[in-house]
């Protein structure tokens, strides 16, 4: 028997307003189970202070044409979010969104930033696409006033990329010095991870989708410092399931093909409690009770991203955003 889906479409204001026109939504943010981030096209930024029932939307100031893939927050009041693109940048607010500053800015056509990830408020790093030959990694101790290269990076395969798909394909493990990013492209799948928060990098080649410009690592989520998870695959054929996820348990110094893969390409990917972590995409939804070794389709309906508050069954909290401003909740 299929498990019941995971997630449940809210008809809610959010979602009803923006009908089939709204923004795409990629990035996502749980501070906690009452204060959720979610930012998207055209700018926007969404913020919920009661776990759903009511939301602020609006768009950042001159950002009106940018597309927000990725937002980290850490209360109320204080969030980043990240534009793509050549003309993209790094935004921080600390007044819930009534002010934001520009901390960052396009350097040239090569600038393309894909997601951020922080150990803490003032402690991160933001990804961007490889720029003569190495990833793009900059690092912040100051809360963002001062973002400095990294330039210890292995070098870029040829064609190798991150996605700006779902504001995960970097994550950090909060309150230490680790931090992994995945890749993809014609010349494979690989991971990044550093374990002095970010001065220097070690990379592995992983057994995951890889072969075509569109195929890779799309989304990482680690339960600790040993166990993770990846997912991705092929965006431009969602419906192909082989080599769509992979799973650690050495802190990513090697990487196994999930038995039973997910139904398709996933863009995302977030742990859960215990041993489940949910991955979604374009084709729906799977889970995976056994630390990502095999997988199980829980529903159809397409989501960008997926985050949660981890904790026991009963105490879980787990949101997911998509296109047209789907917003959902799981039950």
């Amino acid at each position: 028997m299929r498990r019941q889906s995971l997630l449940l479409i809210l008809l809610a204001a959010i979602t009803g307003a923006f009908a089939a026109n709204g923004p795409s939504l990629r990035g996502l943010s749980l501070v906690s189970s009452r204060v959720i981030w979610a930012s998207g096209t055209h700018g926007t930024y969404l913020k919920t202070v009661d776990g759903g029932q009511h939301w602020t939307t609006a768009t950042i100031p001159g950002a009106e044409r940018l597309d927000l893939r990725d937002i980290k927050a850490f209360s109320a009041s204080t969030a980043y979010a990240l534009a793509i693109a050549s003309e993209g940048g790094i935004f921080k607010t600390t007044d819930g969104g009534a002010h934001w500053d520009e901390q960052n800015r396009g350097t040239g056509k090569d600038f393309f930033l894909d997601c951020l990830a922080f150990w803490n408020a003032n402690h991160g790093l933001a990804l961007g696409d490889p720029s003569d030959g190495k990833f793009l990694l900059l690092r912040t101790s100051d809360g963002g006033k001062h973002w400095l290269p990294a330039d210890s990076l292995p070098p870029a395969l040829p064609g190798e990329g991150a996605f700006a798909a779902s504001g995960t394909t970097m994550v950090a493990a909060r309150g230490g010095k680790l931090a992994w990013f995945g890749t993809g492209g014609p010349s494979g799948a690989r991971v990044f991870s550093t374990d002095d928060s970010g001065r220097t990098w070690h990379v592995v080649t992983t057994p995951m989708s890889g072969t075509t410009a569109g195929a890779g690592i799309f989304s990482l989520a680690f339960r600790d410092d040993r166990h993770g998870v990846a997912v991705g695959g092929d965006y431009t054929k969602p419906q192909t399931v082989a080599r769509t996820a992979a799973w650690t348990d050495d802190g990513g110094a090697n990487w196994q093909l999930s038995t039973v893969p997910p139904s398709g390409y996933r863009s995302g990917v977030a742990w859960v409690g215990g041993d489940t972590y949910v991955a979604v995409g374009t084709n729906g939804e799977d889970r995976s009770d056994s630390g990502g070794r095999t997988w199980q389709r829980t529903g159809e309906v397409g989501f960008n991203s997926v985050a949660a508050v981890p904790g026991a069954p009963s105490k879980r909290v787990i949101w997911a955003a998509g296109a047209n401003g789907r917003l959902a909740l799981a039950h």
